[in-house]
């Protein structure tokens, strides 16, 4: 069994992240010493399922261990994020075989295996506004190959499996999931990630060459209309987690803007900046948004660990809050701050350029306002 993590480990690992997070940010380099750290301090099998070795936390821990880590490097706790969500769905609230979300546990556990879905394409976006995927399976006397790119793929570099989004070739096709092994022929890795935050996610494209799984690899494959029904576990821990971790970028932002206030004497002041009512009301509203933050995290994560799942609006209501509310404290910090807060040489840059793709995370937030709108005016 996996030795459970120390809470002072996990502290220990964001200092460690954080030391690093500039140079990768400025690199956009993937930080695979970050993911050997998770992997040492058995991070990786958290939500694996004691029967199967793994420490069996569920979605409260996950996300206090996403929200510690992202406040030393983002970038990083968005792949432990996207690996803890897989493992915390697959083994309770999915279709998938018993055998294959054994065998992706034990990996884990032994290995230290990563896993994440691989969704997005090109030509289709995000498969959650609808459409038919592009990346095909077709089957074949073994089983299945597959043909297809997939964007956005986080933590590619270090993946063990992929759970691949995909239609069949059927004369009515379905849709779903099917588990690739990345090491297989035909898995192909472009280093395509260069973005404006979490540059150090890994997040390239995945290109799919006549890649061969076996039959049973296709673990959720469903008729289009069968996807169309909300899937509460999957927001519900989905959202969360991105909570948690933009979160932490918020806290990160603080932290630096509290130790400013505090040491920044100007000349024309003869005293800190932390004198002024300004600074003090706006460390101060900061504060209130961290605690609110803070408190809808841990209740919506309760909630869902004793099975009373939340509406996926009102998970979708917690990461669009504790998102803007994140993004609130680090403008705010940079605003005081003034132009310093904008040098390369700050952190203050590089959490702003990190917070803000909590809007572009799905459910984006025009999505989670509308369909709350919609079901209100019941339409």
């Amino acid at each position: 069994m996996s030795a459970p993590f120390a809470v002072d480990d996990v502290a220990a690992l964001a200092r460690a992240f954080a030391e690093r997070a500039a140079e990768h940010d400025r690199t956009g380099g993937f930080a695979h010493e970050n993911v050997a750290g998770l992997r040492a301090a058995g991070l990786l099998a958290l939500t694996v399922p004691r029967e199967l070795g793994g420490q069996g936390a569920g979605l409260a821990r996950a996300a206090a261990v996403v929200g510690r880590l992202a406040e030393g490097d983002p970038s990083t706790a968005l792949v432990l994020a996207m690996h803890l969500l897989q493992h915390g769905i697959i083994h309770h609230e999915s279709a998938w075989p018993r055998s294959a979300s054994a065998a992706v546990g034990r990996a884990a556990v032994e290995h230290g295996a990563l896993i994440n879905a691989l969704r997005v394409e090109p030509e289709l976006g995000t498969p959650a506004r609808g459409g038919l995927p592009a990346t095909v399976a077709r089957a074949t006397p073994a089983g299945w190959r597959i043909e297809g790119r997939k964007i956005f793929s986080t933590g590619s570099p270090a993946l063990a499996y992929g759970i691949v989004f995909a239609r069949t070739d059927e004369a009515e096709p379905r849709i779903g999931n099917l588990l690739v092994p990345l090491a297989s022929p035909g898995v192909r890795i472009e280093e395509s990630w260069d973005h404006l935050g979490l540059r150090a996610s890994g997040s390239h494209d995945v290109v799919f060459e006549g890649v061969e799984v076996p039959a049973d690899h296709a673990v959720d494959l469903r008729r289009l209309e069968e996807w169309r029904r909300p899937d509460h576990s999957q927001q519900a821990w989905s959202t969360t987690l991105l909570a948690a971790l933009y979160d932490g970028v918020a806290r990160a932002a603080q932290a630096w803007f509290v130790r400013f206030a505090q040491t920044r004497t100007p000349g024309s002041l003869g005293a800190p900046l932390s004198s002024l009512p300004r600074f003090q009301e706006a460390v101060g509203e900061n504060e209130r948004l961290l605690a609110l933050n803070a408190r809808w995290i841990r209740h919506l994560a309760a909630d869902v660990d004793a099975g009373a799942w939340p509406s996926v609006e009102e998970a979708g209501f917690l990461k669009l809050t504790a998102t803007e509310n994140a993004i609130a404290v680090v403008q705010r910090a940079v605003e005081l701050t003034g132009n310093p807060a904008l040098s390369r040489k700050n952190p203050l840059e590089r959490h702003l350029r990190d917070v803000v793709c909590g809007r572009i995370h799905w459910p984006q937030h025009d999505a989670v306002r509308a369909a709350a709108g919609r079901a209100a005016l019941g339409l």
